[in-house]
């Protein structure tokens, strides 16, 4: 058999190649900073084409809705070869992200996002299985460094953002399309060479991969759900939650930086301990540790309150690495079309929870919201224990 016809366990490599991983890394960390240019910019688009709050919330919509073509993506990923559906992302994403600023009326700034939209969701799909392609017998160690690299962009994107608008203009700053470009060039040149990764007697159409995978894959979509409401109710929140609390607006901004640096470091270390010590126990450990975090960041205040906070980014954002490493392992036949679907998963529940997060905190406000979201991050345990042990 050619090495190109291989399946995806022969194609792995037995070791983990840093040089590799820290570069698909690096290009998640450039594409993922483009995608979050539009919230800083928000404000001056508003005041630019005269929006209404309805127009600009449904701007986010717009480039989330190709989400929901994420296992189709990724059915055509396994079917052709995954290198082709990353290489030119970068420059997908950046050119139109470093348009937004010149579309002259709502309607093309639509168009702008809902391309955007479209390259995120193939550039996020078969992402992940190169990372595992190249990360041997470390495949959390692998998706660690993957989710580091969004987990950064979205910490340093809207300071980009803004930091270029005013050197350049919210109609110059254009010309930063040019690191997306470079990304894409150098994705080409680093694996052009990189051969075909599933059998083609292993590319089933996706309800068989669906029938295939369900073992794991629901139990998954349950967990997916009861996280959702911990990680929504602190992304979306968060600093309105503190400057309530403390009326101070610095220390709201204080906190969200605690809770996404803490973030990133869950999302590297669980990752890497999940490959020795196993993907079921971490996440076990850290959807225990998660409800109790949140709770106490609820109900204390002061320093303590800080420090569980840290506790709850570091465990609530931990997770992430380790399913992705999960789906992985368990879908080798076609891995793509495995990840579409739990990225979808989780773009559906996120979409759903978050409003509900918001009607919860209408109603009876932000603090017994995040006490509920607490109770409910723990179903997510027996869920936990239907997952395969190894």
């Amino acid at each position: 058999m050619k090495s190109n016809e291989q399946s995806f366990p022969a194609e792995k490599d037995p070791k983990f190649q840093t040089g590799k991983v820290f570069g698909l890394s690096a290009c998640h960390f450039i594409h993922d900073i483009y995608t979050s240019f539009l919230a800083p910019l928000l404000p001056l688009l508003i005041q630019k084409l005269s929006l209404s709050l309805t127009q600009a919330g449904f701007l986010s919509t717009i480039m989330q809705i190709p989400a929901l073509m994420n296992p189709y993506i990724g059915t055509l990923a396994d079917r052709f070869n995954a290198r082709y559906f990353i290489v030119l992302t970068p420059a997908a994403t950046a050119i139109p992200m470093s348009l937004i600023g010149l579309a002259p009326n709502y309607g093309v700034l639509l168009l702008l996002l809902f391309v955007t939209g479209i390259s995120m969701a193939i550039f996020h799909v078969p992402m992940p299985v190169l990372i595992a392609r190249f990360s041997g017998p470390s495949m959390g160690k692998g998706m660690s460094f993957y989710m580091v690299g969004g987990e950064l962009a979205r910490t340093v994107g809207p300071l980009a953002a803004v930091a270029c608008v005013a050197l350049l203009g919210l109609e110059g700053y254009y010309p930063t399309m040019v690191f997306g470009i470079l990304a894409s060039v150098w994705l080409f040149f680093r694996f052009r060479h990189v051969p075909q990764t599933v059998q083609a007697a292993k590319r089933e159409s996706l309800g068989i991969v669906w029938k295939q995978i369900r073992y794991f894959m629901a139990p998954l979509i349950a967990i997916l759900c009861a996280r959702g409401f911990m990680h929504a109710s602190m992304t979306a929140f968060l600093p309105t939650f503190l400057e309530q609390e403390t009326g101070n607006l610095w220390l709201a901004g204080i906190g969200l930086t605690i809770f996404e640096g803490t973030g990133v470091v869950g999302a590297l270390t669980t990752g890497v301990l999940s490959d020795r010590f196993g993907r079921r126990r971490l996440l076990l450990i850290s959807l225990v540790g998660a409800p109790i975090g949140l709770f106490l960041f609820a109900v204390t205040s002061g320093g303590f309150r800080f420090a569980m906070l840290a506790v709850t980014g570091f465990t609530i954002l931990s997770t992430t690495p380790v399913m992705l490493a999960m789906v992985q392992e368990k879908s080798k036949g076609n891995p793509a079309a495995a990840n579409g679907l739990f990225m979808m998963s989780s773009f559906l529940a996120r979409s759903a929870i978050v409003v509900a997060v918001g009607w919860f905190g209408d109603m009876v406000g932000l603090k017994t919201t995040y006490i509920i979201s607490a109770a409910m991050g723990l179903f997510a345990i027996p869920f936990i224990l239907k997952l395969p042990e190894k």
